[in-house]
């Protein structure tokens, strides 16, 4: 659909927070039809995944984005908690569903024939998209793994091989489920782990994939949780170097969301925009409007806060 090339709203993680999405769609121009459609005269929406999990409205954000896709007005990618949704219900038979699908697997109770069609269309959905204009994934663009697996599925959609494989460590499959959605990571040096805010102890932490020459772990760590200051000051190791990611500044657009960004959104680089805004989290719904730019520009962010006391901003 991107062939035709028109104006593109790509939009961060939703995660269940439909009343958010309306407010954001209306703020970008899009109006409601007697069929419950969303849409632009001139512009089409591009979810950058996660729209399930965590928030209070999963069946209806699935619904008004489903309805959007079937109706050519918009596309989604699949993000970390659509892959993880897929193997846990799709492939498995609902066996060591992970604890981040509890409000999920609550909402979609009284609907279970909906949640068997909303799990073969999450199937049909691509992993990522690339032309010559832009570049959109959940987490991360690995040049050559991505380009790797497009030469192989130019249509950007997975199987239920990929996911059967995606289990095993050792695969091509991991490994691109992985990168792709949920980013590069490193493990904390010295079997150390760390405690992060929501209580969770971790081994390992997010890093950025835009920094050419970083020294220090404090150079590519990119989450929400700070590093040990210890370990934020020591030097990056030849191994920790190995399993970094890099995109260049040459490269087209990448739009992603994943990370949990805080603040007013803004562009990371003139190339490089991450889209995900804590909106479920208080934070805002984020989207960025293209028209085909090769410089990406910080006045075409367009968001909608959580808060109710808080206007929407742009």
């Amino acid at each position: 659909m991107w062939s035709d090339f028109t104006g593109i709203d790509l939009i961060g993680d939703v995660h269940g927070c439909a009343s958010l999405l309306i407010r954001l769609l209306e703020r970008l121009g899009y109006t409601q039809n007697r069929n419950g459609v969303w849409s632009h005269p001139e512009r089409r929406v591009l979810f950058l995944g996660d729209l399930l999990d965590r928030g209070p409205e999963i069946v209806e954000t699935i619904d008004l984005a489903r309805r959007m896709v079937t109706a050519g007005h918009a596309e989604m990618i699949l993000g970390n908690h659509e892959i993880s949704a897929l193997n846990a219900f799709f492939m498995r038979g609902e066996v060591r569903i992970p604890r981040i699908h509890k409000e999920t697997i609550e909402q979609y109770a009284a609907h279970h024939e909906l949640w068997r069609e909303t799990l073969k269309w999450l199937l049909e959905r691509p992993l990522c998209i690339a032309n010559d204009r832009f570049r959109a994934v959940h987490a991360c663009w690995p040049d050559s793994l991505a380009k790797r697996f497009l030469e192989a599925h130019p249509d950007g959609r997975i199987d239920r091989g990929m996911l059967i494989r995606s289990n095993d460590p050792q695969s091509l499959s991991h490994q691109l489920f992985n990168i792709l959605t949920r980013g590069p990571q490193l493990r904390l040096p010295d079997h150390r782990s760390m405690l992060s805010r929501d209580g969770t102890v971790r081994r390992t932490f997010r890093t950025s994939f835009w920094h050419k020459n970083p020294q220090f772990y404090k150079d590519v760590v990119f989450q929400p949780d700070p590093l040990p200051e210890d370990i934020a000051e020591r030097p990056l190791d030849e191994d920790a170097r190995r399993r970094l990611v890099y995109y260049g500044e040459n490269e087209p657009p990448l739009f992603f969301g994943h990370y949990w960004r805080e603040g007013i959104p803004s562009l990371i680089r003139p190339n490089l925009v991450c889209l995900d805004y804590s909106g479920v989290k208080g934070g805002s719904l984020v989207a960025y409007r293209f028209d085909g730019e090769k410089t990406l520009d910080n006045s075409k962010l367009v968001w909608v806060d959580t808060g109710e006391s808080l206007p929407a901003q742009n």
